[in-house]
């Protein structure tokens, strides 16, 4: 036995202990491994070539091999938790460009827990009420009318109240002495008037913490230290998307008495907000490994093979008569090539091209388009499957032609 193995074996000793006289240590290592499960087969559940994204609903991304490993490794053996976050943390952190970090459950999570921190600090008297606050907490958080999208309830599920604007002089007068925080949503940056230089000015101004939610904003990988370097006080994304990491998996990263205040809110700690947002040693140490392979991932390399796989898909689709299409501008969330195929109606008839692709063999996952055209991507396929795709994509609509 390999010295790695033998103390695999070790740990096992109470378990091998129960084998009896006849049976030995090595041989229990040594016994034949449990049978293999069709796991997706077994519970009847229909798999997709994703060609869609990296949604929620459709189970997030395939984690980067390197987090699958690390969470093999992992689930091995005891840790205490706290040990791993500090630890994960502090590298999270020197990678970001944050004074501190911690791994969250999710990106709504960490919008939760970054403001349960903000509103008890340290205090956990005021950590045991969130989100009963009382008369000695600040209690209203300031965002633009445009960024107040669903993923607000996040911070309103802390108890506080929002406070919308839509000017610099309303942004002025909204600030007051319960003012807690001032919240900004990257995606929607271009449809406020009031533009992060200028939230951060003012922020400071009034020396109140700030936090920015960037949860699907990758790439470009510089994103997840933009937001510090600019001086937002927090950042929030998503671990399961673009970065490929576990998918119940987020960063929350900034302000070092901050992310401890945060922490205080988070499991293992009870008695707080967040005791039911757990995240397991296997998956900090997954999001971590997912991480580092991102951010030393040949960013141009990979975007360019993006654009060749949609070039693929395009010329296919393209082929048929009555068939147009065209790469989408890109967005700041979801930020990919992401292809729109529409056809001429007066020659292809053809009601709902995603139910037939969802529905073939293989099913395809894809985005419906305007006017019942498609949208593809390409980051979620496996090599073997662009072609598939582009083949499939050809066939429906070579095979609805009048």
């Amino acid at each position: 036995m390999k010295r790695r193995e033998i103390l695999k074996a070790l740990s096992m000793v109470p378990l091998a202990g129960a084998i009896g006289n006849s049976g030995s240590l090595v041989q229990a290592v040594q016994a034949e491994p449990l049978s293999e499960r069709d796991v997706f087969k077994e519970f009847g559940l229909r798999t997709f070539i994703n060609a869609s994204g990296y949604f929620t609903s459709l189970s997030g991304s395939l984690m980067q091999d390197e987090a699958v490993r690390a969470i093999r490794e992992s689930a091995n053996y005891f840790c205490r938790l706290d040990d791993v976050q500090d630890k994960v943390g502090a590298r999270i952190a020197g990678l970001l460009h944050a004074e501190s970090a911690m791994v969250t459950a999710g990106a709504f999570s960490a919008l939760m827990l970054g403001m349960a921190g903000v509103l008890s600090g340290t205090d956990l008297k005021k950590v045991s009420k969130i989100p009963a606050l009382d008369d000695t907490m600040k209690s209203e958080v300031i965002l633009q009318k445009a960024h107040n999208d669903g993923y607000a309830h996040a911070l309103s599920n802390c108890g506080v109240k929002l406070i919308t604007v839509e000017t610099r002089e309303e942004l002025e007068n909204a600030i007051g002495e319960k003012t807690a925080m001032m919240y900004f949503i990257n995606y929607q940056a271009s449809l406020g008037k009031i533009q992060h230089e200028d939230w951060l000015q003012i922020a400071r101004k009034h020396q109140i913490p700030t936090m920015i939610d960037m949860a699907a904003d990758l790439p470009p990988k510089e994103n997840l230290w933009k937001f510090h370097d600019m001086g937002f006080d927090l950042v929030c994304v998503s671990g399961g998307k673009f970065m490929r990491g576990p998918q119940s998996t987020g960063i929350l990263s900034g302000k070092k008495e901050l992310i401890a205040a945060a922490r205080l809110n988070a499991p293992p700690r009870g008695s707080n907000i967040g005791r039911g947002m757990k995240v397991n040693k296997e998956e900090i140490f997954g999001l971590y490994f997912a991480l580092e392979k991102f951010i030393n991932t040949d960013q141009d390399k990979e975007w360019k093979m993006l654009e060749d796989r949609i070039a693929v898909i395009a010329k296919a689709a393209g082929s048929v008569p009555g068939v147009q299409t065209e790469v989408l501008p890109l967005l700041l969330i979801n930020r990919i090539p992401t292809l729109n195929i529409s056809w001429d109606k007066s020659k292809i008839k053809l009601e709902n091209l995603s139910a037939n692709l969802r529905n073939g063999s293989p099913s395809i996952e894809v985005m419906g388009g305007p006017g019942g055209s498609i949208n593809v991507t390409t980051h979620m396929l496996k090599p073997e499957e662009v072609k598939i795709v582009a083949g499939r994509i050809r066939e429906e609509l070579s095979g609805a032609l009048i």
